[in-house]
């Protein structure tokens, strides 16, 4: 295995039957990016942890290329390489990777967590990483917490990356004291730090004074978690996370997701009324906040109002955007596709979409395709691979992954988001002009 090289810079819960009539579920080839992705704003939101991908060269240049941080930063991701002296047995693989946790231990002693990721090429050749992970973590425990996830993209979509890393945090949180004590709120979901504290902010003004995130800035300040812990998701793609919780005895907030107004004001109201804060304190808390964003918004719908939308799977986002887009700036939804559909978690945002749009889970890409040739929607919402092809058909698309990259949740941004949508097609506009 070669030295490390551094990635340079820096359950059926079912909804009412109208809400999933029609789902189509497809199974066959799919167009999305692997769970290394993840790395990304992970690395960014933990910021004393540490993300060291077993994985071939096109991993690095994968996450390296997808990072697009400047090379003269100090990184907190890089890549361990198999290379043929693991593949042909030469060498041990297992002691191949714990050289390379020391030699990177030795220089980063700013280093409290690592996660060894394990990827397609070492899943394929059955490299035990939780093995791994256990043995290291004897080895430099108390210092440094050493934890495994996979974030292969051969049965997964991108975003699960960080359901995986969660769902491997869950394990090490602490317990949280017993019963009689008041119930704790936490928001589950990877956050940019400007929109956190924007919670933080509107969670004090409602008289919410402790507030945990998970993950934390800093893995050395896990939230406790415990029978009196009520959790919200702030992303959609946390199947997995929200299961570790809840079997550490943990409540999930029933709650749409925090995109735009209406979402993000449901949202803060579920976990209001779960902690007995009245409805009345979160409207005066948010006034001001879901006023700017509404006026925000009235400035773009013209620009949105009555277009055409189609999503590919990719994100799992795109149930909670439709209904964003559908009903705060009136987008008419042709098909909205999604990796997964779980119906626990998106009950509320199934109810909030218009009788009759077509629904899929899963994918089939060819077939989609066909339909979305068919519809000629006037914005396509797909990943990289999809999105150059069907502009060369004269479509007008909008790539998934930057969805998940911009800072997209909450009041302040809900006009950000709707500008996603909007600049590709005054661009192709101007284009034609």
């Amino acid at each position: 295995m070669s030295p490390v090289i551094p990635i340079q810079s820096a359950s059926d819960c079912a909804p009412s039957a109208a809400a999933t009539q029609g789902v189509l579920r497809e199974r066959g080839q799919r167009e999305v990016f692997c769970g290394l992705t993840g790395i990304i704003w992970l690395h960014r939101k933990i910021q004393d942890a540490f993300f060291l991908v077993v994985g071939s060269r096109t991993c690095a240049h994968l996450v390296q290329s997808a990072a697009g941080v400047m090379i003269f930063a100090e990184p907190r991701f890089a890549t361990a390489i198999i290379d043929d002296r693991d593949l042909s047995g030469i060498a041990d693989a297992q002691d191949e990777l714990d050289r390379v946790v020391k030699q990177l231990l030795s220089r980063r002693p700013d280093i409290k967590t690592l996660f060894l990721v394990g990827s397609c090429p070492s899943e394929v050749i059955k490299l035990d990483l939780s093995r791994a992970a256990m043995r290291l973590s004897r080895e430099f425990a108390p210092q440094v917490r050493i934890l495994n996830y996979s974030g292969s993209g051969i049965e997964t979509t991108f975003t699960q990356g960080e359901d995986a890393c969660l769902a491997s945090l869950v394990p090490c949180l602490p317990a949280a004291t017993a019963d009689g004590e008041a119930p704790s709120l936490m928001v589950v979901g990877s956050l940019p730090d400007v929109v956190e504290d924007q919670f933080i902010r509107l969670f004090n003004a409602m008289g919410l004074g402790q507030v945990h995130f998970m993950p934390p800035r800093r893995s050395t300040e896990l939230p406790p978690v415990g029978p009196n812990t009520r959790f919200l998701l702030a992303q959609p793609f946390l199947a997995d996370t929200a299961r570790a919780l809840e079997a550490r005895g943990a409540q999930r907030i029933a709650a749409p997701f925090p995109f735009g107004v209406e979402g993000t004001t449901a949202w803060l109201q579920a976990g209001a009324a779960a902690m007995g804060i009245s409805s009345s304190a979160v409207e005066q808390a948010t006034a001001a906040a879901r006023e700017r964003a509404s006026a925000a918004l009235a400035r773009l719908r013209p620009a949105l109002q009555g277009r055409s939308l189609f999503f590919f799977p990719d994100s799992q986002l795109e149930i909670p955007l439709a209904r964003f887009l559908h009903r705060e700036l009136g987008m008419s939804l042709i098909e909205v596709g999604t990796p997964y559909l779980h119906r626990q978690h998106m009950a509320e945002e199934l109810a909030w979409l218009p009788p009759g749009v077509q629904l899929s889970e899963g994918q089939d890409v060819e077939r989609q395709l066909d339909r979305c040739r068919q519809a000629r929607p006037d914005i396509v919402v797909c990943g990289l691979g999809l999105a150059n092809p069907l502009e060369m058909e004269g479509m007008t698309t909008k790539w998934a992954i930057e969805l998940v990259f911009s800072p997209v949740h909450g009041y302040d941004q809900a006009a950000d988001l709707a500008q996603l949508f909007a600049r590709p097609l005054d661009r192709r506009q101007r284009l034609a002009a």
